[in-house]
C-alpha cells in the first residue's frame, strides 16, 4: 500500500523560511514525478511545485524564484525548500505522487495518482 508523509510545516513569520519533507513508501520503483499542492479553504487544490525522474522541475509563477523543490524519485523522497514566505503562502500542503510517468499536466490534480494526508503552513504578517 502505497503512503505519502509530509512533514515540517508550522507557523513562520512573513519573510520567514521553511522547509517541507515528504516519503513515500509502498512502490519500489522510480516514481514518475513527485510534487507538491497546496489549498486553502473554499479553493481547489493548487500545484505549486513538480520533479520528473528526469530531475526537469515546474513551479507555478508565485512560488519562482522563492521555492525550491528538490529530492529523489527512485528514492521516494522530496523536499520544498520555502523561502521569503507571504502570507498567501499560508495554506495545507500536500505531497503528492505520479506512478509510472510524469502527468501530462502537472497543474491538473486528478492526474497525479496518491497523496499525503497534508501539513498546515501559516506565515502570520
Amino acid at each position: 500500500q502505497v503512503q505519502l508523509a509530509e512533514s515540517g510545516g508550522g507557523l513562520v513569520q512573513a519573510g520567514g523560511s521553511l522547509r517541507l519533507s515528504c516519503v513515500a513508501s509502498g512502490h519500489t520503483s522510480t516514481w514518475g514525478a513527485l510534487g507538491w499542492f497546496r489549498q486553502t479553504p473554499g479553493k481547489d487544490r493548487e500545484f505549486v511545485a513538480g520533479l520528473s525522474r528526469f530531475n526537469t522541475t515546474r513551479y507555478v509563477d508565485p512560488v519562482k524564484g522563492r521555492f525550491a523543490i528538490s529530492g529523489d524519485t527512485a528514492k521516494s523522497t522530496v523536499f520544498l525548500e520555502m523561502n521569503s514566505l507571504k502570507s498567501d503562502d499560508t495554506a495545507v500542503y500536500y505531497c503528492a505522487a505520479s506512478k509510472i510517468t510524469a502527468p501530462t499536466n502537472y497543474y491538473v490534480a486528478r492526474q497525479w495518482d496518491y497523496w499525503g494526508q497534508g501539513t498546515q503552513v501559516t506565515v502570520s504578517s
